[in-house]
C-alpha cells in the first residue's frame, strides 16, 4: 500500500457532530496543518503581567525554530523545552516590558530574542495563570522562540544546540515533509505550521517598508511598529526621522496571509480528472492546479481564471471542499472541487506555460494512484508502485483529499467526503 504518512487529526469539537450542516454536506475535513488545539487569546497579547507568568510557568512549553527549522526530538515529533531550558537564551523574564516600555527604550543595536505567544492548551495537565482584566484561565502556555545562531547570541545558541543533540534530537532538515507523529498530528503541525508563518513574518519584516529603519516586535509577536526614537547604543533615546507609518491607521505592521486556490477539476462527464506536474517533481508525479487569488476577485473566479491559464480547461461551477494552513511562508490554501463546462471546453493548451504538464486521468487510474502511488516529493515510490502509473500526493496534502473527494463521487453526490 501506498505510504500515508501520518494520519489527518480528528477535531474534538466535531467528535460527536450530528449536525444538520454535516447531514447536508458530510464531515467537515481537517487537514494537516489545521485542527490546532491551542486557544489562542489574541486578547492577552498586550497584557504583559500574564505573558510574563505564562513564559516562565513551570508548566510552559517552547518550540525552539533555527532559520525556521524546529527543534525535534529523538522520536522525531517536535520537541519542546521549559523555561529553564532556554533561560540562557532568553533571560531571566521575557516579557519584563510594556509594550509602551518597549517603544520607549528601543535600541535597534541590542539583540532581543524573538519571542511569539502561540496559546493555551486547555485541559490536561496545566495550570492556572491569572490575567490583568479577564480573571483567571486555565492551561498550558505555549510559545515559540527563535534560537538562530547570531553574532550577539552564537556561543549560548551553539551549547544550547550541542545539549540537544548530544540528547539524540535533531533539527528538521525538510520542513515540507510533513512527517509529524500521528498521535501527536493535532497539536504538532498545527502549532508547527503557526510558529513558523509567524516567525518568518517577524524576520521578513525586520525593517520599515516607510522609512527604512529597524521595526519593533510587539502584541507577543503578532504586530511591528517603526518607533519615533532610538537608543541606538547610547543612554539617551534619539529622536528618528519622519516616517508614515507612525500616522493615521498604518502606524502597525500586521502579520499577512496570502489566499491561495488549489482545485481538483472533474470534466464535464464526470469521468477524468485534471492533473498537473511541474518540471521539478519526480517522474509520472501529478498534483492538482493551485495559484494565489488576487485582489478583487472571489474564490471561485480564481479557480475558473488559474485553471485556464495554466490548462487552458474552461470550468463552471466550483464548489469549496476545505482549507489547508500553509506556511511556506504564509499561505493559506483554499481547496475547492471543480467542473469542466461541456463542449470544446476541455482541449489542453498550456497559456502561461507555469507546468510541464496538464493531463486528464480517468477515474479508474486515479483510484490506482491513491491506492497504490501517494508519497511525498522527496519519497520514494512505495512498495507495490507500478513503474510508469500515476503518482499523486500524500494524505497530508490538501491536494490529496480533494483528488481523493473526487475520485469518491463528490461530483455527482455519490460520496460524503
Amino acid at each position: 500500500m501506498a505510504d500515508t504518512g501520518p494520519a489527518l487529526p480528528e477535531n474534538p469539537a466535531l467528535r460527536n457532530d450530528d449536525s444538520m450542516l454535516t447531514k447536508r454536506f458530510g464531515k467537515e475535513v481537517v487537514n494537516y496543518y489545521a485542527g490546532g488545539r491551542l486557544n489562542r487569546y489574541s486578547f492577552l497579547r498586550s497584557d504583559t503581567p500574564f505573558l510574563s507568568k505564562a513564559a516562565t510557568s513551570p508548566q510552559v512549553q517552547y518550540l525552539a525554530l533555527d532559520n525556521l527549522n524546529a527543534y525535534l526530538s529523538k522520536s522525531g515529533d517536535l520537541a519542546y523545552f521549559s523555561f529553564d531550558d532556554l533561560k540562557p537564551l532568553l533571560g531571566p523574564e521575557p516579557f519584563n516590558l510594556t509594550e509602551d516600555e518597549l517603544v520607549a527604550q528601543f535600541d535597534s543595536s541590542l539583540y532581543r530574542p524573538l519571542v511569539i505567544f502561540l496559546g493555551m492548551l486547555e485541559g490536561g495537565g496545566g495550570g492556572s495563570l491569572e490575567t490583568s482584566q479577564h480573571g483567571t484561565i486555565h492551561g498550558q502556555p505555549f510559545f515559540a522562540v527563535d534560537v538562530t545562531p547570531r553574532p550577539s547570541n552564537s556561543e549560548v545558541a551553539s551549547t544550547f544546540k550541542k545539549s540537544h543533540e548530544e540528547k539524540g534530537g535533531t533539527i528538521q532538515s525538510n520542513p515540507r515533509s510533513m512527517s509529524l507523529q500521528a498521535e501527536a498530528a493535532y497539536l504538532s503541525a498545527a502549532i508547527y505550521a503557526q510558529a513558523r508563518a509567524m516567525m518568518d513574518w517577524n524576520l521578513r519584516n525586520a525593517f520599515c517598508a516607510g522609512c527604512g529603519s529597524s521595526m519593533l516586535s510587539v502584541h507577543a509577536g503578532y504586530k511591528r511598529m517603526c518607533p519615533p526614537t532610538d537608543r541606538n547604543g547610547s543612554e539617551t533615546a534619539q529622536p528618528r526621522g519622519e516616517c508614515a507609518t507612525r500616522k493615521g491607521v498604518s502606524n502597525i505592521c500586521f502579520p499577512r496571509t496570502d489566499p491561495t486556490m488549489i482545485a481538483a477539476v472533474v470534466s464535464a462527464d464526470g469521468e477524468r480528472i485534471l492533473l498537473g506536474r511541474q518540471k521539478r517533481w519526480p517522474p509520472c508525479w501529478y498534483s492538482t492546479l493551485a495559484g494565489f487569488i488576487e485582489p478583487g476577485e472571489s474564490i471561485e473566479e480564481s479557480v475558473r481564471r488559474e485553471v485556464w491559464e495554466e490548462s487552458g480547461v474552461k470550468v463552471g461551477r466550483v464548489v469549496i471542499h476545505s482549507s489547508q494552513p500553509w506556511p511556506y511562508p504564509n499561505s493559506l490554501m483554499i481547496g475547492a472541487i471543480a467542473q469542466a463546462l461541456p463542449g470544446d471546453n476541455e482541449t489542453i493548451t498550456l497559456n502561461d506555460k507555469e507546468l510541464e504538464y496538464a493531463k486528464w486521468f480517468s477515474i479508474q487510474e486515479v483510484r490506482k494512484a491513491l491506492a497504490t502511488g501517494t508519497t511525498g516529493l522527496d519519497a520514494p515510490p512505495p512498495a507495490d508502485y507500478k513503474e510508469g502509473d500515476l503518482r499523486l500526493p500524500p494524505a497530508q496534502a490538501i491536494a490529496n483529499q480533494l483528488i481523493t473527494a473526487a475520485a469518491a463521487g463528490y461530483v455527482s453526490g455519490g460520496s460524503k467526503i
